[in-house]
């Protein structure tokens, strides 16, 4: 690894494991990434797991560490409680726990709560932190498409309002645990079918329970291919979304964060309602979102 770490950057989500080595300018000088997210850990596995990652990319015992994620979950290593909305972001690492009994600095950085209506965020509050780190005082709506989309109301640069939509997990169970997994292939895609359904859902939204059904008739009597079915049903439940959560980006253009296929996804789906967005890379605001967090960690009292 050429260069001087400074920093050990971690997004440790319910799935997956991704560790960015930083010098003192933020440079990437080393990655790491895998399937070891809190899904498969316990509390005491997460020390374990660490040191072998950081001992096989020679990241020296002295060099902190700044964890966001569902690694500060109740469920996961050393829990993080969440911060109330309009917690200035700038200051995330402020708030952030360090965890026991280790001989390296580990701290981990706490999500967002809104008691009412009841929402919580953990992970996306960091990416949100780097997109403020170069956009300060932003005004308007954030996109953050994923398992769990969020869709979030910033003022001046402070979150005021944020919802949770759960299109990604029901696209993942419609597709492989009910009777639609018979009539949809495992990849392809189909366009205009994509954007016809997203089209029926800005139109008829409550059409939605018997247009999923359709989609196995589809198949079974006029033998519709596979990713047709697949980008129909993507189709149906984005459009869906967006017709419940209207009021997110109705007025105003917003920011898309993730991953760049999906994005692009609901970047199509919106232009169909005349709305356009702006896409940000996921990864890329994460380890600035980390590496703010440490500055403002060091600076804190």
């Amino acid at each position: 690894m050429a260069g001087e770490a400074s920093v050990v950057a971690i997004d440790w989500g319910t799935s997956s494991f991704r560790l960015w080595v930083l010098d003192e300018r933020d440079t990437v000088l080393a990655e790491s990434r895998g399937p070891y997210g809190m899904g498969s850990l316990g509390p005491g596995d997460y020390a374990g797991v660490l040191d072998g990652e950081l001992a096989r990319l020679g990241v020296g015992e002295r060099v902190p560490v700044v964890v966001s994620g569902m690694a500060g979950a109740a469920q996961g290593w050393f829990e993080a409680p969440y911060l109330p909305l309009e917690t200035d972001l700038g200051r995330l690492g402020a708030h952030a726990v360090r965890v026991d009994g280790l001989e390296r600095e580990v701290h981990i950085l706490p999500g967002l709560r809104q008691d009412e209506p009841a929402n919580v965020m953990r992970g996306e509050e960091t990416q949100i932190a780097g997109f403020l780190a170069d956009t300060p005082g932003f005004d308007g709506t954030l996109c953050l498409p994923g398992t769990h989309t969020k869709w979030v109301r910033l003022e001046r640069g402070v979150v005021r309002e944020f919802t949770t939509v759960m299109t990604g997990e029901q696209f993942a169970l419609l597709s492989a645990h009910s009777v639609l997994r018979h009539s949809l292939a495992a990849e392809g895609w189909d366009e205009e079918a994509f954007a016809t359904a997203v089209g029926e859902m800005r139109d008829e939204p409550l059409r939605l329970a018997s247009a999923l059904f359709e989609l196995r008739a589809e198949g079974l009597l006029h033998a519709r291919p596979g990713a047709l079915a697949r980008a129909r049903l993507s189709g149906l439940l984005i459009g869906f979304e967006l017709a419940a959560v209207s009021d997110y980006w109705s007025a105003s253009e917003p920011c898309l964060i993730g991953d760049a296929t999906l994005c692009a996804r609901y970047r199509v789906a919106l232009a169909l309602r005349d709305r356009p967005a702006s896409v940000r890379d996921a990864t890329t605001l994460t380890v600035a979102g980390l590496a703010a967090a440490r500055r403002s960690l060091e600076a804190a009292p």
